[in-house]
């Protein structure tokens, strides 16, 4: 990918110091975006065009899958990726099946590993809104061509 920097990557995480690191490590790559509370990821969403969100698991009030799972109605289209120190079985099942996330990677994620799969989800935004347009053009084909072919019915 040659130019990275219209991808807009939200990452939401309790600890100060793992979003300073992912912005230092990231700014110049992406647009990122970033919030210390579900709550401000939400406010974010709100104001912002965001392809990518990354949350981490563990955080108080609200837990990422908590938060994945609840944006999902309003903000269905960023890819979800979780990121978490911990592994448990359970949070990978319902990150899957809860929050539809895209990929689960463990803290201390590694940079390069971090940026191609942030690329990657941008990849699959880009396809899923092309197919989103290209399904509506050909629904708007397809009524056209029906009406030509009643108007032929009927002439």
């Amino acid at each position: 990918m040659n130019s990275n920097a219209s991808i807009n990557v939200l990452y939401i995480d309790d600890e100060t110091h793992n979003l300073n690191s992912f912005k230092a490590g990231f700014r110049r790559m992406f647009n990122v975006f970033t919030a210390e509370s579900a709550i401000e990821g939400r406010k974010v969403l709100e104001t912002e065009l965001i392809h990518v969100i990354i949350t981490d698991q563990r955080m108080p009030v609200t837990t990422g899958i908590e938060f994945l799972e609840s944006i999902i109605p309003d903000f269905p289209d960023p890819i979800r990726i979780l990121l978490t120190g911990y592994s448990d079985i359970n949070a990978v099942i319902d990150a899957i099946n809860k929050g539809q996330v895209y990929k689960y990677i463990a803290k201390p994620w590694m940079a390069e590993d971090l940026r191609i799969n942030i690329e990657k989800a941008y990849e699959i935004y880009s396809l899923r809104k092309e197919n989103r347009e290209l399904t509506e053009k050909l629904l708007v084909v397809n009524q056209q061509l029906e009406f030509l072919f009643r108007q032929s019915l009927l002439s």
